[in-house]
């Protein structure tokens, strides 16, 4: 023990590797980090583009009667005139 204390500094010290020991575990948290945000992205992506939410923001109100017109929750009549104020009322692109 007592040889320990009174070695050279630098046979017992930090040495080179000490400040690059704490940045090996902080850079595998910054590659998991990134994985997992691709993935996420990638996966939401994929959810979007399959059909995404029953009743999501990206889904249009003409494909919501259609749906409703298919299962027969209304008829033709209903169909039409409603199809109709929807497209009088969608907003013109520019």
């Amino acid at each position: 023990m007592l040889t320990a204390l009174t070695a050279a500094p630098w046979q017992y010290g930090p040495g080179f590797g000490f400040p690059f020991f704490f940045l090996i575990p902080v850079f595998w948290l910054i590659v998991a980090v990134v994985v997992v945000a691709l993935l996420r992205r990638g996966a939401r992506r994929r959810w979007e583009t399959s059909g995404g939410p029953a009743f999501g923001p990206h889904r249009s109100p003409e494909a919501t009667l259609s749906e409703r017109f298919a299962n027969g929750e209304i008829d033709e009549v209903e169909y039409r005139s409603r199809l109709e104020v929807l497209r009088a009322n969608r907003p013109q692109r520019r």
